[in-house]
């Protein structure tokens, strides 16, 4: 692409396109005392975590963890449930926290009553908490009455009530630390708060002063007012048009287009295809573009500028030393930020405001783990070393302590070139289908074993066997089509694009129309990306405002290569893409189909 077509695409900087107890889930429940002098609480491991993630979570040593759990240095299973110390420290500049545990029958009012501190306080400190996740052996943040705004009863003092315009993307929370007072005194003074904080809503505010006030009756809330925080509905906030921000390093200042910087410039090219698409449904947008270049240098200039600090949604940054301000930016001023690249960050764990595209490894594997028990657990399962650069060891490892765990067996054979199609025959079975899964997804191994394996499945028709592979196989199709499709083929990963259907033939015409230029050739396809990202988020800001997470599951947006799954980590942090698909290449009409996991 030449230096005039990219200063032509970076000068759009702007474009504009016209039950209240605590509930039994079914797991185990955890009988821990978390009185406020406790020095440890418990966490149940869930899918994808590690301690490394979880110890981040909670703003804990991972040295500690080992201490407490000595058998976690070598593995953690899902289920196990983990001495956490009550931590010291604190994640990304947030204030001390107090984890607590869920205990049967209690409430939002019981533990707000309990802590001592206001129960919108421990809503606004858990921003995931609802009805549906106040379960039992859930832990969830207890924040300190020092950070709630609550003054000592004996220094509570009023002189008058004052009116007070809301602000866009107020809290009831951030509206009670401006003025320092409880946010259950706005809600005694103004009981339409429980139906949800809404910009242009004229409160009566308290204001303090001299005058001594009696013990006040309503500084805890009434148990119904309090409870109900759990179900009180959002705010939708539908902007007229959406303020959008795009952040990538496109190097325009360093004059040295890469290969990077190509991939880079279209995905911006396939969010601008996505805004287009939504023009017809009446979605108005204005984009903002900012080379944030290498490294944290541009990032802190480019966060001062006043049209970051109005923005509804922030999309990109590239490196963790750029990602990790921009996401203390947007929890600061209530954005929704975006990480479509990044998959190993960790303010995904404790911002809620953060949504990671790109699924961390360990919930990739896990969930990948899964898809392949469910799909294979009766078969004859063979693992097939080939001693390759780039072992899957960790997927491998996942996979067979998920086997091992519901005592499935399987064999392991070493790949030997001048005995592979001897010993791979002996290891097959008649009476079984028969999987193979090379522990390497190089080219190279896949290379080493799929011509003998071809030879063995035609020269015995009777052994009916499946291949499993990996998501970068995908980039092998050129060489490998055929083959895949005589071994039955199944792959995991979390991107696929269906060249043939008609939805990408569409935009791939639309692409080559407006950029007069073919996709780069590499996978996943940047403007693919660029495009579902585009397409999801700017829906749901649409028809779901711009506190769309209670709605994820109501976004209908078909993707081209990148499917959204979202799930919310904790219930103080931020949301991780889980979409998996499963590819078959089906032999029997050698069609490929993509399956997206539930």
């Amino acid at each position: 692409m030449s230096k005039t077509i990219i200063y032509i695409l970076l000068s759009a900087i702007s474009l504009t396109v016209v039950p209240l107890y605590s509930q039994d889930n079914g797991r185990q429940q955890i009988p821990v005392n978390n009185a406020q002098d406790s020095n440890i609480f418990y966490h149940l491991v869930e899918r994808g975590q590690t301690i490394y993630s979880i110890a981040v979570m909670y703003g804990v040593d991972e040295n500690d963890l080992y201490r407490l759990n000595p058998g976690s240095r070598e593995v953690i299973k899902v289920g196990e449930r983990l001495k956490i110390p009550q931590g010291t420290t604190t994640a990304k500049g947030d204030p001390a926290y107090l984890f607590h545990t869920i205990q049967p029958k209690e409430t939002l009012y019981s533990l707000s009553v309990k802590y001592n501190v206001p129960a919108t306080g421990i809503i606004e400190a858990n921003p995931g908490l609802s009805v549906g996740t106040f379960l039992i052996g859930k832990n969830i943040r207890i924040p300190s009455s020092t950070d709630t705004g609550v003054l000592p009863q004996e220094e509570q003092t009023v002189i008058k009530d004052i009116e007070y315009k809301v602000e866009r993307r107020e809290t009831l929370y951030r509206i009670a630390r401006k003025f320092n007072i409880s946010s259950d005194e706005l809600l005694v003074r103004n009981p339409e708060l429980k139906n949800g904080v809404k910009a242009g809503m004229v409160l009566i505010i308290p204001v303090k002063g001299e005058a001594s006030v009696a013990q006040q009756t309503t500084a805890a809330s009434s148990e119904k007012n309090a409870n109900a925080l759990l179900s009180s509905p959002v705010e939708m906030d539908k902007p007229d048009t959406i303020k959008l921000v795009l952040l990538l390093p496109f190097m325009v200042e360093e004059h040295v287009p890469t290969s990077a910087t190509t991939r880079f410039i279209e995905y911006y090219e396939g969010l601008l295809l996505a805004i287009d698409s939504l023009r017809s449904k009446g979605v108005s947008v204005k984009l903002t573009i900012r080379d944030c270049g290498n490294g944290a240098g541009k990032i802190d200039g480019i966060l001062k500028e006043s049209a970051l600090r109005d923005a509804h949604l922030i999309i990109g940054a590239v490196e963790n030393d750029q990602i990790a301000p921009v996401a203390a930016f947007a929890k600061k001023n209530g954005i929704k930020y975006v990480i479509p690249f990044a998959s190993k960050n960790d303010d995904v764990l404790s911002n809620s405001y953060v949504f990671q595209v790109n699924t961390p490894h360990s919930y990739l594997y896990a969930k990948a783990t899964q898809a392949a028990y469910e799909m294979f657990y009766d078969y004859n399962i063979i693992f097939v070393e080939t001693n390759d650069r780039d072992d899957k060891t960790e997927f491998i490892r996942v996979l067979k302590q998920e086997l091992s765990q519901r005592s499935i067996n399987y064999k392991n054979l070493l790949y030997r070139e001048e005995s592979f199609y001897d010993d791979l025959g002996s290891g097959l079975r008649k009476d079984k289908r028969n999987v193979i899964i090379p522990t390497s997804g190089t080219l190279e191994a896949l290379n080493k074993i799929r011509t003998p394996l071809r030879r063995l499945v035609e020269a015995n028709p009777d052994f009916i066997v499946n291949l499993f592979g990996y998501p970068e196989w995908q980039t092998y199709v050129r060489d490998c089509l055929e083959d895949f499709f005589i071994l039955n083929t199944y792959i995991y990963t979390y991107f696929y694009a269906d060249n043939l259907s008609p939805d990408f033939t569409r935009f791939y015409f639309k692409y080559k129309m407006w950029y007069s230029k073919n996709l780069v050739n590499t996978f996943p396809k940047y403007a693919l990306l660029g495009f579902d990202t585009g397409m999801f988020f700017l829906d749901a800001i649409y028809n779901y405002g711009v506190n769309f997470e209670s709605s994820l599951g109501k976004v209908n947006h078909k993707s081209l290569q990148t499917g959204f799954k979202f799930y919310r980590v904790n219930n103080w942090g931020g949301f991780i893409n889980m979409n998996l698909f499963i590819v078959h290449y089906n032999r029997e009409n050698y069609r490929t189909i993509r399956h997206e996991l539930k």
